[in-house]
This record gives structure tokens, C-alpha cells and sequence, in this order.
């Protein structure tokens, strides 16, 4: 039996950005006069976000990140007992799995992979999953989450429909838990999901309902849209802050800390508005968070970035308490807390 007292500690993170950007006023001229430059930097929150390179796919950045990872955690690969993967399905290489091809990759020998998906809110959920497996499995002291996201591919500028999707970035990142480590502790998750809006969203072409002809091959590779625009918008309107709040005041509640603890907030990129607004509500200051508006929205990954920098800029320190929040297509809401620094 795992002892009562076993906890999950953070050990580090890696992440990897291509270098290639495009310009809010290079969106704002691909959405064909729908929005000018001002109302994507100031309405949308996008100065520039992440485009990828020639060898960016979403596999191979999962690896870059993975690798910057341990690397900066000096971890040796061999130590790995299992990789969740949170990549995209938008990969190299349809039914390719990709956490086994990053255990390749990193020469993790000893580990076993799992992909999971749950679109951006899929990190937070897998860290809920490795922290509950580690516990419940003596054979698992190490855990890789890792993954790439260039889901950017498949949007319509000039779909105006689509404008909640336009800072879709491009990148990869990576965190290493690990058993008993004695610091960064992942604590309470609380994750919602509602299936009323399965289906308002998707790529439309390309799967088995759908299949790519010659016919629609032009559209097909831009065919990221709102199925049910209206229905998805007003259902978020209603209920998606409302379940942000409760995923977070639950996790603090699961975490047996108080809210007011609070001190730095990892949040994916989404309306500059509503992230002053969440701030708002959360009693902090934009120095307890960082916007990703020269990033963009890299969907699941948003949160390691943040983590990430938030580190290096020294906005997170011993004794920091993180809430981690993400919402995914489909739809999904999530929250996690972290009590940074050595256990006292």
C-alpha cells in the first residue's frame, strides 16, 4: 500500500516557442476588414502570437519541450515510469501515438505512455490523472506531461464567426512530476465538463462524416469553425465563468487552503477583458499573472508557458500559491493549486 502521508511534487518545466510570429495587424488584414489592428490588440489581446516553422510539428515540439525539461530538472530519462501526452491530434501523422513517440525520442526506456485529449483544458486533467495514479501505483515515482499545439492551422481569418479562435499560437511544453519530492506541491483539481456543446465546434472536414474530397480540399484545410455559433456563444455567456469560479473555489476547498492565499494565477490566453475581469475577481493584480499577448493561445499549453516564464521573471517564489485554470472545446473547465516551495 502507498503511505497516506505520499504527495506530487512539481519537479520543473520545459517548454519550446517557435521563433516565427505573425503581427496583430497581419491577422487584422487576413479577416478581409471583419476587424482592424487596434480591436485585436485591445479587444482580443493579440500584440502577436507564435505561427510554426518548417519543422514545427506538434509531435517533434512535445520532444523540444520535453527535452528543455529535463535538461533544466536534470533528469535522467531512464528515470521516467510514464508520459501522459497532452499534444493536439492536429500532428505529423494521423493514429500515430505520441506519447510513445516522445518516450523514443527522449530515450525514456523505462517509462509506459498514455495520450490523453480534452482539448485546452487537458493539461490540468492530466496532472489530476498522474497525481491519482502515482499514488495509487508504487511502480510510479515519475511522471513526463507533455505535448504541442499548432491548431492555428485551421483557421478562417475571414470567418467572423472565428474571432474567438484568431490567437490560436503554436508551441510545446513539458512538466515532470515526481513522488514525495518534498516541494511544489500539486494539490486540489476540480474539473467540469458540458456535452450540450460537444458538437458546436470542430475541424468539419477530414474525418469519417465529413472525409476530404478534390472538391473540398481548399476548404477542408482551413475548416476549423462553429458548427452552432449561436447556441456555443450564449451557453458560455450563461455558465462559463460562473463554472470557472466553482472549479476554482473547489479545488481550493479540495487543496484545504483559502482562497485569499492566492498569489499567482496560470491562465490561458483568451479576451482582454475578461482576463482583467478574472482578475478582478480574484483580488490580484497583473503582477500575479502573465498575459500571453505576444504568445497567443497555445491551447493547452498555455499554462506551462506561463508557469514557465512566471519562474524565470521570479513572479512565482516559496511559498507562491498558484491556481492553474483552463477551458477546452467540447466543453470543459478545469482548476488545480499548487503550493510552490519547500514543505514546512
Amino acid at each position: 500500500m502507498v503511505n497516506e502521508k505520499t504527495h506530487i511534487g512539481i519537479l520543473g518545466t520545459g517548454i519550446y516557442l517557435p521563433n516565427n510570429k505573425v503581427t496583430a495587424e497581419e491577422i487584422a488584414d487576413s479577416t478581409k476588414g471583419n476587424w482592424t489592428k487596434e480591436a485585436i490588440i485591445e479587444k482580443l489581446g493579440i500584440v502577436e502570437k507564435t505561427i510554426p516553422g518548417k519543422n514545427d510539428g506538434t509531435q517533434e515540439m512535445g520532444v523540444r519541450a520535453s527535452l528543455d525539461a529535463l535538461k533544466n530538472t536534470g533528469t535522467d530519462p531512464a528515470k521516467i515510469d510514464l508520459i501522459l501526452s497532452v499534444g493536439e491530434e492536429w500532428k505529423e501523422y494521423p493514429l500515430t501515438t505520441t506519447g510513445i513517440y516522445i518516450q523514443e525520442k527522449i530515450g525514456a526506456t523505462n517509462a509506459w505512455a498514455i495520450d490523453l485529449q480534452q482539448r485546452c483544458c487537458t493539461t490540468i486533467t492530466a496532472m489530476k490523472i498522474a497525481k491519482d495514479m502515482m499514488i495509487a501505483d508504487n511502480d510510479i515515482n515519475t511522471v513526463l506531461i507533455a505535448g504541442g499545439y499548432r491548431n492555428g492551422d485551421f483557421v478562417n481569418y475571414a470567418d467572423p464567426n472565428m474571432s474567438m479562435m484568431y490567437n490560436l499560437g503554436t508551441g510545446g511544453g513539458a512538466i515532470i512530476l515526481k513522488k514525495n519530492l518534498g516541494k511544489n506541491l500539486l494539490l486540489g483539481s476540480h474539473i467540469i465538463s458540458d456535452g450540450s456543446m460537444a458538437r458546436d465546434a470542430g475541424v468539419e472536414f477530414g474525418g469519417t462524416e465529413k472525409p476530404i474530397t478534390c472538391e473540398n480540399i481548399n476548404e477542408a484545410s482551413k475548416s476549423l469553425r462553429l458548427f452552432n455559433a449561436q447556441h456555443m456563444k450564449d451557453r458560455l455567456n450563461d455558465i462559463s465563468m460562473d463554472n470557472w469560479m466553482l472549479c476554482i473555489n473547489k479545488a481550493f476547498e479540495k487543496s484545504g487552503i483559502d482562497k485569499s492565499e492566492l498569489g499567482y494565477l496560470a491562465v490561458l490566453h483568451f479576451k482582454r477583458s475578461m482576463y482583467h475581469y478574472m482578475l478582478n475577481e480574484l483580488g490580484l493584480t497583473e503582477e500575479q499573472s502573465i498575459y500571453l499577448e505576444n504568445i497567443g493561445h497555445v491551447g493547452q499549453i498555455d499554462q506551462i508557458i506561463s508557469i514557465h516564464i512566471a519562474l524565470e521573471q521570479k513572479k512565482i517564489k516559496d511559498g507562491t500559491v498558484i491556481a492553474m485554470i483552463a477551458a477546452g472545446i467540447g466543453y470543459a473547465w478545469a482548476a488545480n493549486i499548487i503550493q510552490w516551495g519547500t514543505i514546512h
